[in-house]
This record gives structure tokens, sequence and C-alpha cells, in this order.
């Protein structure tokens, strides 16, 4: 087996999960996702029927109820880990949160992917990272921009260009753009 393929937990929205290897990234294709199951079956499943997809170290087979170990769905305190602190709360209405990285790319993940891959409050759990599909989403909050103290940061009167700016910069019209 290729090592860029890990262990993954799927929950659907049914409650029932399925186990096996899935890519890290580029895993969505037209709106479906190939998982290869423990047999080496490849099952097509639709990114509208997944609440979560969890990596995990272990995949828990004797663990029916909870086998991601995804025990603590929030912090208990702000994190100490750099990124983007999200609350989430799925179409089922519960609540998960964790944390994004801090680049553009969370930005393009929002506009243009199909989901957003998250650390999840307790990284000692069997979960490692989380991927959560746009579509199971209803209200997605940021609770925090979680930086590390030892970064500098700009001088008063310093221009820098806002993150608007470069996200849209080609959507503003050359003659009406800022000097």
């Amino acid at each position: 087996m290729s090592s860029a393929h890990k262990k993954v937990i799927v929950r659907r929205f049914t409650g029932d999960t399925l186990s096996g290897y899935l890519p890290l990234s580029s895993f969505v294709r037209n709106q479906t996702i190939d998982l290869l199951d423990l047999d080496g079956r490849v099952i097509p499943l639709p990114i509208n029927d997944i609440k979560h997809i969890c990596y995990v170290r272990d995949f828990n087979l004797t663990d029916t109820a909870n086998p991601e170990r995804l025990t603590r769905r929030t912090f208990l305190a702000k994190p100490r880990t750099e990124g983007l602190w999200l609350r989430m709360t799925f179409r089922t209405g519960d609540l998960l949160e964790g944390l994004a990285p801090i680049d553009i790319a969370i930005a393009d993940d929002l506009l243009h992917d199909a989901g957003l891959h998250l650390t999840p409050p307790d990284v000692r759990s069997n979960t490692q990272r989380i991927y959560v599909p746009r579509t199971s989403i209803t209200d997605l909050q940021l609770i925090a921009v979680i930086t590390s103290p030892s970064r500098r940061k700009p001088l008063p009167g310093a221009s820098v260009p806002s993150l608007q700016e470069d996200l849209f910069a080609n959507l503003i019209p050359p003659n009406t753009r800022p000097n």
C-alpha cells in the first residue's frame, strides 16, 4: 500500500462508520470520495452523506459506537497551537471545534474546495486530523486567530496589504486600486 494513503474512519449522517484508507488531500472528485476499504475494495461515497472524515492512529474495530475516539469536541481553553480556532455546527445540530492553518489556503478551502482540514481539540486522542465537508456544515464561526507571541508585529503606519486585497485583487479594476 502506498504511504500516501492514511487510515480513516468516515462518519456518515446515518450514524454508521466506514473504515478504510484515503490520501491526505485531493480525494474529492465529482462530489464523491473513493474509500479503499479494509478488504481492498473501492467504495464510492457521495460527499453529501458524509458528516466528517477522521484520520486516525488505529481503526478500533471493537468500538462500534465511537471508533474515532473523538471524545472532546470543543477546546477546554484557548489552544496553544497556532491556527484559526473554528467552531462549526453540523446539519444534525452538534458542534465541533478545531484548528485550521493560518494561511491563504484556508480561504481557498472555504471558497473553492469541498471542505476543511482541521486539527481536533484533543491531539492525544485516536483522531489526528479531521476533514469536514462543506455540505455538512450549517454554521461556521471564527472564534480566534491564535498566533505565536514571537512573531513580529508590523510597525504602526507600515503599509501591509490586507488579506481581502490579496484575495480579491483580480476583481478590482486597475484604475480604482489603492496606491
